[in-house]
């Protein structure tokens, strides 16, 4: 699988969300992700604005499902969302229901594995249920919290290559990563690369960062692109 990035769009204002878009886009951007904090602060308007201003461009909605799976994959596939997320944490029954909303209206699921106690595991759990591809995600508290009480920063590095041995379908590594690391996801064996908080967003005030934003995305999307996915040895 050839390396697909993807910006996520962590902003509270929809003009500003769709002026970001449209500039990722033009560096080589493949999807458009309506991060939580714009999902929170414009809801589903947010995603039928991205959709009206950029059709046949794959959009994922980061709802980080926990409950009502059906109901909420449903609303957002008819807004315009490609694909959808729902949390490993929430209950079987919950991931069922969103993978079944995802077959009958046409988008596909993207299970995420943050605050599983077994991060592999989690992995496994979505791929049983149905999901198509697997985040293998550490929040944005838990690595400030550990962080702040003197402690080593978790990273999704850490056990990414366990991950993607573990499971048969595409994984996407989130949370913290720094821009090298993101880079160099494709190596581990995770072809999905999604650029955002700090990378490209700033994570404290949620404001697209400062500087030639532009000019960065495109070297990024470049550097991402002339890549091939490795895939480790399957144990």
């Amino acid at each position: 699988m050839q390396p697909i990035v993807q910006i996520s769009l962590d902003l509270t204002n929809i003009d500003e969300a769709l002026e970001t878009a449209a500039l990722a886009l033009r560096a080589g951007v493949d999807w458009l992700e309506a991060g939580t904090p714009l999902i929170l602060a414009e809801g589903l308007h947010g995603v039928r604005k991205l959709r009206e201003a950029f059709p046949g461009i794959p959009i994922v909605a980061d709802l980080k499902t926990m409950d009502g799976g059906y109901l909420e994959a449903e609303m957002m596939a008819k807004a315009g969302a490609t694909h959808v997320v729902v949390m490993a944490r929430a209950h079987a029954e919950t991931i069922k229901c969103v993978v079944k909303a995802g077959k009958d209206f046409g988008v596909e699921v993207m299970g995420d594995n943050m605050i599983c106690p077994d991060m592999v595991e989690g992995a496994r759990f979505l791929e049983d249920l149905g999901c198509d591809y697997v985040i293998h995600h550490i929040g944005y508290d838990e690595r400030r919290g550990i962080a702040a009480a003197g402690h080593r920063m978790p990273s999704p590095l850490d056990q990414l290559r366990e991950v993607v041995k573990a499971v048969n379908i595409p994984v996407q590594a989130v949370g913290g990563l720094s821009l090298e690391q993101a880079i160099k996801c494709p190596q581990y064996g995770a072809p999905l690369v999604v650029l955002g908080a700090p990378l490209t967003i700033d994570a404290d005030s949620f404001k697209t960062a400062d500087g030639n934003l532009e000019e960065s995305l495109r070297m990024i999307c470049a550097a991402i692109h002339a890549q091939e996915t490795v895939f480790p040895t399957k144990s």
